[in-house]
């Protein structure tokens, strides 16, 4: 059987590939092709000379024959599309030739350099290279002594790390143009006496959100004040700076960098919202009741002042001890009537349920002057965490709903019912963890909470939480409003952080547009698909490097206990073999399928499991393993069963 097919690329750093078929005939040449149904949305292998020309992420068209029953292989390769516009490599030489040694997992071959473009470059030189056609061209020499990792994670996932001199320009020009003044004298909205802070983590540089609170009245209501970053007044819509924060996207934060969607003059000094000084934003009013029922919504352009810079741990510490030698005086009151406020939010969200997704179940603790990795935890959040959370979710619901009241048009963040399919696998999984599930029919926002409540705070929720987010997917960016099911909410976007995603600077600009006036927005239904496809492009590439990055460090870390044996559970089923989650860190580490006994083994992809003739192994299930080997460049740590044959 041969089926023409249109699919992306995967390269294994082994030199051969994969081609992820997409699942749309159209694509593919359309309904009523040959095998289409066969097909699906499986993968195809690569052969290596098949691959050599093309690079991981490529898009492409394909011949594919299957090579035995739910096998096949892919040939005929036709480059379609290429978002990649960067390598990253060291320098080689081949027949008196300067080569860029490709990161392997991106290119499993040497690319040239364009001649005479890298004569003056020393072998083993590390270069961030621009391609062109089938050869490269020097953009930058990566400094002796730099975090090599850094720069591989982001040429793998064309982040863009260098802003050119015309940007740079642009936004100190932006900058000194931009007069708290002339915005006063307009009609901004003086917010300079209430007493407003901020809370972040101590390292935090790009501060978009600041909270306040009136004290209940009469009646009981709290006026809770969310006020955030104005970056469109620095930003204007279609500048050189514009376009450079939306092919962005987003800030990227790599445990020892960050990577911001604005240069540092606008994201970390006059955008960002520091303790003191004058800052323009645009203010969420919520008027929420004793019962924590959001009865209006009021929005502003304003003027605030930070009147304090609180940490994280100060009211972690304030809220559980009354105590704080980090809580200004004048602010505890504040704080107070803001756990006020989010237990209140918290309340109604409970009664609607959902759960927390968007989290990385390890977090490394990096040397405060060396940036080396000490040590890797699971991590847990505390009640200053979730006090921020409830606040900002609401002030997003919030403006969600004040928009789509207007009829205006707008970038929504959507989370989507889960099928049945994924439902009976959750189902499934929380069998193996020891857990009954339950569901029904169909999972509700609610049931999931319920679902939730079994093992929060248990050895479990690590590896469960990180199973849920896979069976249940990724919420995403859309024109048109809808149910965002992970957290239980009918309509939803992002609105909070304008620093650091475009997302939230596009509603930005929706809402100022009305409160100046303009009641007759407009966008073409095909231009906010097109964008919200772009936005979630480039937050799966700054996603993706965060958790390349992340693995790297704890690669790193455990290259020292090599040898150890760990107590884990089973959170993914692999063509490779097994992802297994370790108990005592929230680390993840691999076992190969060469290295379970009693194979061979098949993937049964219904039950998520390996099944071999006389041994199982499904997605849930508690393993002893040992830690075999490491390998940082891939963010790669190898496991083998305890007691197997060839462990420690």
């Amino acid at each position: 059987m041969h089926a023409p097919v249109r699919g992306r690329i995967s390269v294994n750093p082994r030199g051969f590939g994969f081609l992820n078929i997409e699942a749309s005939p159209e694509k593919a040449g359309g309904p009523g092709r040959p095998g289409w149904a066969a097909l699906g949305s499986a993968t195809a292998f690569i052969a290596p000379p098949d691959l050599n020309p093309f690079l991981d992420g490529d898009v492409v068209d394909a011949v594919v024959v299957e090579a035995e029953p739910g096998r096949f292989s892919a040939s005929q390769l036709a480059l379609v599309q290429r978002d990649r516009s960067e390598l990253f490599g060291t320098v080689v030489s081949h027949a008196k030739r300067p080569h860029l040694r490709v990161d392997r997992l991106v290119s499993n071959t040497d690319w040239p350099f364009k001649p005479g473009s890298a004569d003056d470059l020393p072998e083993g030189a590390a270069v961030v290279a621009t391609i062109e056609g089938a050869a490269v061209v020097p953009a930058r020499v990566v400094a002796s002594g730099a975090d090599l990792g850094i720069e591989r994670c982001l040429a793998r996932n064309g982040v863009r790390a260098v802003f050119s001199g015309e940007v740079l320009e642009a936004s100190r020009a932006a900058v000194a143009a931009v007069s708290v003044e002339r915005e006063l004298a307009r009609g901004r909205r003086d917010l300079r006496d209430v007493i407003t802070v901020t809370i972040d983590a101590p390292v935090t540089t790009d501060i978009d959100d600041a909270v306040s609170v009136l004290p209940a009245g009469p009646d009981g209501a709290l006026r809770v004040l969310v006020s955030i970053a104005d970056v469109d007044a620095f930003v204007p819509e279609g500048s050189p700076l514009d376009l450079e924060a939306r092919a962005r996207g987003t800030s990227v934060y790599l445990a020892g960098r960050v990577i911001p969607m604005l240069p540092d003059a606008i994201s970390s000094e006059a955008a960002s919202l520091l303790p003191g000084v004058d800052r323009l934003a645009v203010t969420v009013e919520l008027r929420i009741d004793p019962e924590g029922g959001i009865t209006s919504i009021d929005l502003h352009e304003s003027v605030i002042r930070s009147h304090a810079r609180l940490s994280y741990d100060a009211v972690e510490e304030f809220l559980t001890t009354g105590r704080s030698a980090g809580i200004p005086e004048a602010a505890r009151p504040v704080v107070r009537w803001l756990r006020t406020a989010a237990a209140r939010l918290s309340t109604v969200r409970a009664a609607r349920g959902g759960v927390e997704l968007d989290r990385e179940e390890a977090y490394v603790t990096l040397d405060a002057e060396t940036r080396e990795p000490t040590a890797v935890s699971p991590r847990s959040d505390t009640g200053a965490h979730r006090l921020i959370e409830r606040l900002m979710v609401a002030a997003n619901e919030a403006v969600a709903s004040w928009l789509v009241a207007r009829g205006l048009p707008c970038v929504f963040r959507v989370h989507d019912e889960p099928t049945e399919e994924r439902v009976r696998a959750l189902e499934q999984f929380a069998h193996n963890f020891g857990v009954e599930a339950g569901f029904g029919a169909r999972l509700s926002p609610l049931g999931l909470a319920a679902f939730e409540a079994q093992y929060r705070g248990s050895e479990l929720a690590p590896a469960i939480r990180t199973v849920v987010g896979k069976a249940l997917g990724p919420a995403r960016y859309t024109g048109a409003g809808g149910l965002h099911f992970g957290l239980g909410a009918p309509l939803y976007l992002h609105f909070t952080s304008p620093i650091r995603r475009y997302a939230d600077l596009a509603v930005h600009r929706v809402v100022k547009r009305y409160l100046q006036g303009r009641r007759d927005q407009r966008v073409e239904a095909e231009a906010l698909a097109s964008l919200a496809h772009h936005l979630n492009a480039r937050a799966r590439s700054a996603a993706k490097a965060e958790t390349e990055r992340h693995r790297m460090l704890v690669a790193r870390l455990f290259a020292s206990r090599v040898g150890e044996e760990i107590e884990g559970y089973i959170v993914s089923i692999k063509p490779f073999g097994l992802v297994v989650q370790m108990v005592e860190s929230g680390a993840t580490g691999t076992i190969a399928l060469e290295a379970l006994p009693g194979g061979p083994y098949r993937i049964d992809a219904a039950a998520q499991a390996l099944v071999g003739a006389s041994r199982r192994y499904g997605v849930g299930e508690p393993i002893r393993a040992a830690i075999a080997a490491t390998n940082e460049e891939l963010g790669r740590v190898d496991l083998v069963p305890a007691g197997a044959r060839g462990a420690p």
